[in-house]
C-alpha cells in the first residue's frame, strides 16, 4: 500500500477513561514527549467525553482543561495536538478557547444518528481553520446506509475528514469493512476517512487494519491500548502489524513499544484488559466508558456489572448516559431482593 496511514493517539483523551481521568501535568508532560518522539501525527489531548466534560456527572479531571491542552501543545515538537468536543458537553466558547491554546486539531463528536447537531461546531472549527473531523460514535448501532446520510451532513458543514467510531468495540471486520468502504466509495474524494476502534471483542487492530485496506486514511490507537473499556487498539501492536504488512506510516516500533511498556503500563490504575465486564461491553454493545461506572455501580449495590451492561444495552444507552447506571443498579437490587 503507497498510502502513508496518519495515525492520531488518543492515549491523553480515551485513556482519561480509564484513569478517571486523573492524569497529572506531568503524566500528561512525559506521555506526549514520547507518544511525539515515537511519531504519531496526532496526539489528542482532553478529558475522556471531551471539552467541558469535566463535571459531577462524568468525574472532575485532576487538571484543568486550559493545562491539559497547553502541557501537550509545549511538549509536542512535531505532531498536532488535536480536541474532542461532543455538541451539547462542549460548546462554541470551549473550541474557541482550545484553539487559542494551540490545538489544531477539531473532531466533533455525535452519536450515529444525530449529525445535525455538529453542524456550528464543525462550521466554527473549520472557521478557525482547524483540521476539521466529524465522530460518528456508536456506528454499531445504525445500518451503513444510515451511517453513510450522516457522513454526508457532516461533509456539507465541512468537515475534512470523517470517523467510523466503534465506541463499544462492538463492530466484526464486515461491519468495519462495509462502513468504511462506503464512506470511500460515496464522500467527496478529498474528505479522508478515519477509523476508532475498542478492544473489547478483541478485533481493535483487525478491525482497524481492515479499514485501511478499504482506504481508511487515519486510525486512532493509544499506547498499551490505554482507554475506555479493554482499551483502544494498541499503538504498539498496531504498528508491528503495519510494519508485518508493509503499511506505510511515521512511527517506530521500537519507541512505540518502549513508551507503551516502560511509561504507560506503569500508569494505569487498573489494566486495560479483556476481561468480563470489558468483553460484556463488546457483546451487548455499549459504550466503553460506561465500564468503571458499572463496575462501581455493581459493588456498591451487590449486583453483577454485568447485568447493569445487559439493562443498559436493553434500553437503548448511548454515550452521555452515564447516569442511567444508578438507576438500572437500583432496579437489579430490588428485583434481587423480591426473588430472593
Amino acid at each position: 500500500m503507497s498510502k502513508k496511514v496518519i495515525i492520531n493517539d488518543v492515549t491523553l483523551r480515551d485513556g482519561m477513561h480509564a484513569i478517571r481521568h486523573q492524569y497529572s501535568t506531568d503524566q500528561i508532560a512525559r506521555l506526549t514527549r514520547a507518544i511525539d518522539d515515537s511519531g504519531a501525527d496526532i496526539i489528542e489531548a482532553t478529558y475522556g467525553d471531551g471539552l467541558g466534560g469535566s463535571s459531577i456527572q462524568y468525574g472532575f479531571s485532576k487538571e484543568s482543561e486550559e493545562d491539559i491542552i497547553k502541557t501537550a501543545v509545549a511538549n509536542a515538537e512535531n505532531a498536532k495536538v488535536g480536541v474532542l468536543l461532543l455538541p451539547g458537553i462542549g460548546v462554541i466558547e470551549h473550541l474557541e478557547r482550545a484553539h487559542d491554546w494551540g490545538a489544531r486539531v477539531a473532531r466533533v463528536a455525535t452519536h450515529c444518528t444525530e449529525a445535525d447537531v455538529s453542524e456550528q461546531h464543525i462550521k466554527k472549527a473549520a472557521e478557525l481553520g482547524m483540521d476539521t473531523v466529524g465522530f460518528l460514535m456508536m456506528s454499531h448501532r445504525t445500518e451503513p446506509e444510515n451511517l453513510l446520510e450522516e457522513a454526508k451532513k457532516m461533509e456539507s458543514y465541512g468537515a475534512q475528514t470523517i470517523y467510523v467510531v466503534d465506541s463499544a468495540g462492538a463492530l466484526t471486520m464486515d461491519g468495519t469493512r462495509r462502513r468504511v468502504s462506503l464512506f470511500k466509495e460515496n464522500l467527496n474524494s478529498k474528505i479522508q476517512v478515519g477509523f476508532h476502534g475498542h478492544n473489547n471483542l478483541s478485533l481493535g487492530v483487525a478491525n482497524s487494519i481492515a479499514a485501511i485496506e478499504e482506504g481508511a486514511d487515519r486510525i486512532d490507537a493509544s499506547l498499551a491500548g490505554m482507554g475506555a473499556g479493554a482499551g483502544n487498539t494498541a499503538t504498539d501492536q498496531l504498528v508491528a502489524v503495519m510494519d508485518r504488512m508493509n503499511i506505510d506510516h511515521n512511527l517506530d516500533l521500537y519507541k512505540t513499544m518502549d513508551a507503551a511498556e516502560n511509561l504507560m503500563k506503569p500508569m494505569m490504575e487498573r489494566p486495560v484488559q479483556i476481561d468480563r465486564l470489558s468483553l460484556t461491553l463488546g457483546y451487548t454493545g455499549v459504550y466503553s466508558s460506561f465500564l468503571l461506572f458499572a463496575e462501581r455501580a455493581g459493588k456498591e449495590y451487590g449486583v453483577d456489572a454485568r447485568d447493569i451492561l445487559t439493562r443498559i444495552a436493553e434500553i437503548g444507552a448511548v454515550g452521555g448516559q452515564e447516569d442511567w447506571i444508578i438507576g438500572v443498579a437500583q432496579e437489579l437490587a430490588k428485583e434481587k431482593q423480591l426473588n430472593a
